[in-house]
């Protein structure tokens, strides 16, 4: 009874870890954050590369900003983005859960001296058919 019942653990958490690596997050993603009181919203593009990720993010005022270190860990995608705003260039690290079509999670940069987080939220566009 007890191998039947550790058999079944056993099984039961290899599905899980098998849930988790079936997270996809190549699409095209519409962001939405906030800064201070400022409504904005990014372009999030994920695509495969071989057997690695790659991307882009697209601001209202900035287009095609190549991702870096883009990685997926037990439904959690990373990545770096470098973000040029008033001739300054800040890199930007986010950090998402990646739930089906929706994206949740923060980025975080350091912005003269002072680090400044924020909340992101995304949903992945669906393709035309």
């Amino acid at each position: 009874m007890k191998a039947i019942l550790s058999t079944a653990l056993v099984l039961g958490l290899c599905g899980l870890v098998g849930a988790a690596d079936k997270v996809d997050p190549v699409g095209s993603w519409k962001c939405e954050y906030k800064i201070g009181e400022q409504q904005r919203t990014s372009t999030l593009t994920i695509k495969k590369d071989g057997d690695k990720l790659a991307g882009t993010m697209n601001w209202p005022d900035q287009k095609d900003e190549k991702l870096k270190d883009v990685k997926l860990k037990d439904g959690t995608l990373t990545f770096s983005a470098v973000r040029k705003l008033m001739g300054n260039e800040i890199t930007v690290e986010y950090t998402f859960k990646v739930d089906g079509d929706n994206l949740k999670g923060k980025g975080a940069a350091d912005f003269q001296g002072q680090k400044q987080e924020f909340d992101i939220s995304g949903k992945r566009e669906k393709k035309d058919k």
